[in-house]
């Protein structure tokens, strides 16, 4: 298997926490795959892609044990290196606006600009990626003048135009509305298809299985379960333990409790309607 980012044996402490906000993490992240991350509020979620990102021990300081590997090498030996190759989108778009630039064109652009991009190729990589969210409209605008739906898109072009190899968002839809989430998963999905790896923190559970491959499942800074979205999110027992299902899953295995002959359990709208008439359907036969 092609790991791109492995955690082996991390446990780590914010400054004078008593209880470890991550315990025991052991995991491995397969390149070119989507990572579905679930738990409750407080579970260590936004703290792992700390981790990841490398913001551990640098920014955020406390006690770190084991180590977090990008691909074969520390975080910790890495230095701003480190943000080229993994993009960072915060749950707070404000957080992500730089505040120096007067035009969403501009702060697009300004990563490029840090990093020593020749002219030339800034303007092209921007142009594409305000076509690819759906900002050029926004160009000439001050990125503080913008809804939250299209400040999010901009803190996601202004990742995107780096072209990194990893993409960690924490939560980007917790402030927008319907149609900005829509707006904001089309780009992800645009994301899947190039086959970046990603890394999502998200609480609209359906989200995580309509686009997630793998999950993995936070309780108390520990990482309570991981792997395939259809087996995981069918597994009514991670109730129990405060991870949220999708409400397809537990009709699925509800209908199945009361005689309905499904297949299997579906996490997925789409999934739902076909298992559902189907088991309609062998139940007339009999």
């Amino acid at each position: 298997m092609d790991y791109i980012i492995e955690c082996k044996n991390v446990t780590y402490s914010y400054p004078l926490a008593e209880i470890p906000a991550i315990r025991d993490l052991n995991v491995s992240i397969e390149r070119g795959k989507f990572y579905g991350v679930i738990g409750e509020n407080g579970s260590g979620k936004t703290t792992f892609c700390a981790l990841l990102r490398g913001f551990i021990p640098d920014f955020y300081k406390g006690e770190l044990q084991g180590e977090v590997l990008v691909e074969g090498k520390k975080t910790t030996d890495y230095g701003g290196e480190l943000s080229a190759k993994i993009g960072y989108v915060f749950q707070n778009p404000f957080t992500q606006i730089s505040g120096v630039k007067e035009t969403v064109f501009e702060e697009v652009a300004y990563g490029l600009e840090n990093f020593g991009v020749p002219v030339e190729e800034i303007e092209r990589r921007v142009v594409d990626v305000m076509q690819m969210t759906d900002i050029e409209s926004l160009a000439e605008k001050n990125p503080f003048d913008l809804s939250g739906g299209q400040m999010q898109r901009v803190a996601l072009a202004s990742v995107i135009v780096l072209e990194p190899d990893i993409l960690i968002i924490d939560e980007p839809t917790s402030q927008l509305d319907p149609e900005g989430t829509e707006s904001v998963f089309a780009i992800i999905k645009t994301l899947k298809e190039k086959h970046k790896t990603i890394i999502l923190v998200e609480h609209k559970i359906d989200l995580i299985a309509e686009y997630a491959d793998e999950v993995l499942v936070f309780k108390e800074g520990r990482l309570i379960a991981s792997g395939d979205k259809q087996e995981l999110l069918s597994d009514l027992s991670l109730l129990e333990q405060g991870a949220a299902l999708p409400q397809v899953a537990i009709l699925g295995s509800r209908l199945r409790e009361r005689g309905l002959p499904v297949s299997r359990i579906p996490v997925t709208e789409k999934q739902a309607i076909e298992v559902i008439a189907g088991a309609l359907k062998e139940r007339d036969k009999k």
